[in-house]
């Protein structure tokens, strides 16, 4: 019966207590990925012509011309990392971000070098990020809950 008493007046509170804070979990996980990304973003927005450089000669993407690429990669460090920020889009903005931390891995080799490690590292770390966030959503602080809530759970 010992057991039984630990884990109704002990254990219970601490696992009530963890499932009460899961959305503020997920809302630092959306806040940091969102934040590294959209300074990224803003790094490659103030000086286009050196991001046009670097997807020409360092960044090398998959089926997409360089300038093409470079635009679209800056437009989706600007646009995603909003989108997650709110949680808005909910799973399908994860999903679209999740790939593009894949591609962001694939384009750039320097990752895979004994020097690039602690990069690939953090894609991982962020990739993981993300992948926790795409199976349950974006939480119950965000946009999509309320929308769902006000607007959907009503009809």
């Amino acid at each position: 019966m010992p057991h039984i008493t630990l884990t109704k007046h002990i254990f219970r509170p601490i696992f009530r207590t963890l499932d009460y804070l899961t959305p503020v979990g997920d809302l630092l996980a959306r806040l940091w990925i969102a934040k590294i990304f959209f300074m990224s973003g803003l790094t490659k927005i103030e000086n286009l012509d050196c991001t046009r450089r670097l997807f020409e000669n360092v960044y090398h993407v998959p089926l997409l011309p360089p300038i093409c690429a470079a635009y679209l990669g800056t437009a989706a460090e600007l646009t995603l990392p909003v989108l997650l920020l709110f949680g808005l889009g909910g799973r399908l903005t994860i999903l679209c971000f999740f790939i593009y931390n894949i591609i962001c891995v694939i384009s750039f080799s320097f990752l895979w070098t004994p020097e690039g490690q602690v990069g690939l590292d953090n894609h991982i770390n962020w990739g993981l990020l993300l992948m926790m966030l795409m199976f349950h959503g974006p939480g119950k602080i965000s946009l999509d809950y309320w929308i769902r809530k006000r607007f959907i759970e009503h009809l």
